[in-house]
């Protein structure tokens, strides 16, 4: 579990958090976790482990990271890729599924994901803490992988109709 005094250690953020019923379990622990990290959570649902259909939810977290209300977000679903997908309909989203520790590192350090997509029926509490642990604390290395970045954001803006 990641606690203070880890080894991947992250200045405070804003991080706004969402997930569909298959991830609420995981949220709610995400939330303990985060908040013993001392960042600030903006939870944008789900509240229940009833029922719910995720799309809103994740495109809620991603227009509060790209309306810059927050640093970055998490979304949570049973497997992470629809939430990923929604997400990624925001201009501006650079959503990532991450349910290893590779792809979390390589998401920040050549993709600058801004978002961070987690598979609840997938991934186990103690996994997500070090692959949210390592994702919140890992940096862009910018240089060669800015120019491709620059290169979606052009993209994105020639798709929107």
């Amino acid at each position: 579990m990641v606690t203070e005094g880890t080894r991947y250690n992250s200045t405070v953020m804003k991080i706004a958090i969402g997930a569909d019923h298959a991830g609420f379990a995981l949220k709610q622990h995400l939330l303990a976790t985060l908040a013993r990290l001392g960042h600030q959570i903006d939870d944008l649902g789900t509240h229940s482990s009833e029922p719910v259909d995720y799309p809103e939810i994740c495109a809620s977290v991603a227009r509060a990271v790209v309306e810059h209300r927050a640093e970055r977000g998490i979304v949570i679903g049973g497997s992470g890729q629809g939430e990923q997908m929604a997400a990624n309909k925001v201009p501006g989203a650079r959503a990532a599924l991450c349910n290893d520790l590779y792809t979390a590192r390589l998401s920040r350090q050549h993709n600058d994901a801004n978002i961070l997509a987690i598979g609840g029926r997938i991934v186990g509490c103690a996994l997500a803490d070090e692959i949210v642990g390592l994702w919140l604390a890992t940096a862009f290395d910018g240089g060669r992988h800015q120019r491709r970045i620059d290169q979606i954001a052009a993209l994105e803006k020639r798709e929107q109709v």
